[in-house]
């Protein structure tokens, strides 16, 4: 009998990993939308109507469910994740599952000039949809003591893939988005999200309890030359270079926030603690495969 799991939040990366799983357990995914219900059953999974805003819509999730890959974000305001609360609240009705895997973000670091981050840094929010994430982090960890649920918690860079909605850069150069000028650029980090899946499945399985890992490759790179090898690649223009200042007034608060930011990911506990062997290394190969493709 195949042990069962359930996915909340199950978009684009959700759907490959249930593509990864579908022969070897049976997977249930949670839609606040109606008209995803086709498509989820046509994926192989078992759709469940519920919404996290909702306590009262989750009665089904309580029970009987082996793991729980939690990719919904939080909250679109506020310092607290009260969708994770009431996920966590549904699960521990009718017996908690053997194990939880969480996508958390590695904006729980803030900035750190720079410097090389492992897992054991500390984490310093520096904005609300961050401290988000902190809270729904401390909620999984403190679950997971609870009831005995092996908890993993992947902290999760940018995502990028040719054939996720938005997760190319070639967009963004179409609209002639400025970078910043090298000194004062920003270390970037990334993970193509077929090894982030593949990252999600393997944690369920061999992640240890309560313990957090860096889900990125192996790139360093700063953020414009990031864009500059995505351009060259697909033969675009460079994007325009600009200062921190001038960047601050072409660009929203929310773009400034990722520019404000400096971190280079160690991602050592993925390699080797789950054994990820990742298809896609760097975005050198990612990218350059993506534009053959």
């Amino acid at each position: 009998m195949h042990p069962r799991l359930l996915i909340i939040g199950c978009g684009d990366v959700g759907l490959r990993v249930l593509k990864l799983l579908e022969a070897r357990w049976r997977i249930y995914a949670l839609t606040s939308n109606p008209a995803r219900v086709v498509e989820l059953r046509s994926a192989g999974a078992v759709p469940l109507l519920g919404n996290l805003d909702d306590p009262a819509s989750l009665g089904r999730l309580g029970g009987g469910f082996d793991g729980v890959l939690h990719l919904a974000p939080p909250p679109s305001s506020g310092t607290k994740d009260s969708r994770t609360r009431h996920l966590l609240q549904a699960l521990a009705r009718r017996g908690a599952p053997k194990t939880l895997v969480y996508a958390s973000t590695t904006g729980v670091y803030g900035d750190c000039g720079g410097a090389y981050v492992d897992e054991t840094r500390a984490v310093n929010p520096q904005t609300d949809r961050a401290r988000r994430r902190v809270d729904a982090e401390g909620l999984v960890r403190a679950f997971g003591r609870r009831f005995g649920t092996r908890v993993s918690i992947l902290r999760i860079p940018g995502i990028y893939a040719a054939d996720r909605e938005g997760g190319h850069p070639r967009e963004r150069l179409q609209r002639g988005t400025p970078v910043l000028v090298r000194e004062d650029d920003v270390f970037t980090n990334h993970i193509h999200a077929d090894d982030l899946a593949r990252a999600c499945a393997l944690a369920l399985w061999q992640g240890l309890p309560q313990r957090v890992i860096n889900a990125c490759d192996s790139t360093e790179m700063l953020m414009g030359d990031y864009f500059d090898l995505a351009a060259d690649l697909e033969g675009m223009p460079r994007p325009p270079r600009v200062n921190r200042a001038e960047a601050a007034r072409q660009l929203s608060a929310v773009s400034m926030s990722f520019l404000s930011e400096s971190r280079r990911l160690a991602n050592g506990r993925l390699l080797r603690e789950i054994g990820l062997v990742l298809r896609y290394p760097t975005v050198q190969e990612g990218l350059r495969l993506a534009t053959i493709g």
